[in-house]
């Protein structure tokens, strides 16, 4: 069975046995995020393709990474199936899949 995970400093940020990889990046659905971990950052940017992205912050062992993980709210037609699902950034997150 297929399982990705996304790690800081030995915390499970996200655990799925589904995901979706776009441009290299492995896209977490919303409910495999533990959101203990993450709030809402007011940084957004922009993917001609994609649409706008929204970031969040994560919060590990007392440390704040800022617009660490990021997500479509409302992709773009091409990017409909990562609606609402969370990608880390990769210098921050230790990313696995298997």
């Amino acid at each position: 069975m297929s399982h990705a995970t996304a790690k800081i400093n030995n915390s499970t940020i996200a655990d799925a046995q589904k995901w979706e990889v776009v441009e290299g990046n492995i896209y977490f659905p919303p409910s495999s995020v533990d959101s203990s971990y993450i709030s809402k950052s007011d940084t957004t940017t922009w993917c001609p393709w994609k649409g706008t992205a929204h970031y969040y912050n994560i919060k590990v062992d007392g440390n704040e990474l800022k617009d660490a993980a990021w997500y479509y709210p409302e992709p773009k037609e091409k990017a409909e199936n990562i609606r609402d699902h969370v990608a880390f950034d990769k210098a921050t997150a230790e990313i696995t899949s298997e």
